[in-house]
């Protein structure tokens, strides 16, 4: 179990830094059932704020410490008013079966459309004739097709997650997984996070696993947020010379950059015209960078930003207004799981090459037939290997 699983918050006390919404959500489920018989008040409640600040989590909360059943649905995969009709409109008709109430959690509403579709308007209708109090989660409220939701629901702001209770919550998981972590890295974590505590119980299970970790070496959270913007700015506006120079604020290579969008192409553009010449604009930017490689003509990397930039921005036919949820390049992951396989035969071979006086190549090439041979206990006695190398041959076989 992931530790943000592990020691995600059981009850109101267990929620840190966001008394103000605890409060509102207490008030309003109290006020739903009192005002429910006179048909006055607000039936939904709205928790918005950035990523990682616990929207989901206090719903989730507020059904256990209401004794509530909790109907979760996520709106960016309903999306039309058929879709939520079929699917909202009898949970919140329904009785509960095993709780006193019932809670409807509509997830990263964001995700709706506006009025193409009807998504948007079924669910203000519905609002309208719930039984059962509903918590919508957003990151941006404060769209323009969201006016009348807004006007439908009460708004509660779920702020950043001050640096120091997040290094508090840190603090406290590592005393009861009995880890330790120096001062220092616990406040680099907490301060990278940008108030995301997701994302700092993440990095804190990862780097407090890891051996041998230096803080020089920690992943600096803020290009991944550069590089969300970026694409955002690409994919949903028009396209415009000003984006020539977008990735000149991304602290990134521009090959990772292209990973990003080969990763979240087919996820923005669904429409087989507009996935057509994003691909195809894709593909000349990495035409020009094997032209870089090859003949050292640098003056070509101004082309390769225009296909990456200008180029994919320029494949959709309109401006987008939907929210779309990106993804990290799988690429990048596979290649770190490869190089993590392959660190162990690496730190063998070298070993083995140091010791029969022969070239680390010819031992990594030989690595088949050398195995055979040093997984005799004295011969790995006398390379030195480590027991994680010992298991390492052991499950190779």
């Amino acid at each position: 179990m992931t530790w943000v699983e592990k020691y995600r918050p059981k009850s109101f006390s267990d929620i840190k830094g966001q008394d103000l919404a605890i409060a509102k959500i207490k008030e309003f489920i109290e006020n739903f059932y009192l005002k429910k018989l006179t048909g006055k008040g607000k039936k939904a409640i709205i928790f918005y704020g950035p990523p990682g600040t616990g929207k989901t989590t206090l719903a989730h909360v507020t059904a256990r410490e209401t004794n509530s059943e909790i109907f979760e649905l996520n709106a960016s995969d309903l999306r039309n008013k058929k879709n939520l009709g079929m699917i909202l409109r009898p949970a919140i008709e329904q009785k509960p079966l095993l709780k006193q109430n019932k809670i409807i959690l509509v997830d990263e509403v964001d995700g709706l459309s506006a009025t193409d579709r009807g998504g948007l308007p079924e669910l203000l209708d519905l609002i309208s004739t719930t039984r059962y109090p509903i918590i919508i989660t957003a990151n941006d409220i404060w769209d323009r097709k969201f006016s009348q939701l807004r006007k439908e629901a009460e708004l509660v702001n779920l702020k950043e997650v001050e640096y120091s209770t997040i290094k508090e919550i840190l603090i406290f998981i590592l005393r009861k997984e009995n880890s330790f972590l120096d001062n220092k890295i616990l406040t680099t974590i907490s301060l990278k996070a940008k108030g995301d505590i997701r994302a700092a119980i993440n990095d804190l299970q990862t780097i407090a696993s890891a051996k041998n970790f230096s803080p020089e070496e920690f992943y600096e959270r803020n290009k991944e947020t550069d590089i969300f913007n970026v694409m955002r700015t690409i994919f949903k506006n028009n396209p415009a010379k000003e984006m020539e120079n977008l990735f000149d604020s991304v602290n990134m290579p521009i090959d990772e950059i292209a990973l990003w969008f080969e990763e979240n192409i087919p996820i923005e553009y669904s429409n087989k015209e507009e996935l057509a010449k994003a691909i195809n604009s894709l593909a000349n930017a990495d035409l020009f960078k094997g032209r870089i490689y090859k003949k050292q003509y640098w003056r070509f990397l101004v082309y390769q930003n225009i296909f990456l930039s200008y180029g994919i921005s320029a494949a959709k036919k309109e401006k987008r207004m939907n929210f779309t949820s990106y993804k990290k390049p799988t690429r990048i992951l596979k290649i770190w799981l490869h190089n993590q396989r392959t660190e162990k035969k690496k730190s063998i071979a070298e070993k083995y090459a140091h010791y029969s006086h022969i070239g680390h190549k010819r031992a990594m090439h030989e690595f088949p037939v050398i195995k055979q041979i040093i997984t005799k206990p004295e011969i790995a006695k006398e390379l030195k290997l480590t027991d994680e190398e010992i298991e390492y041959l052991n499950k190779s076989f």
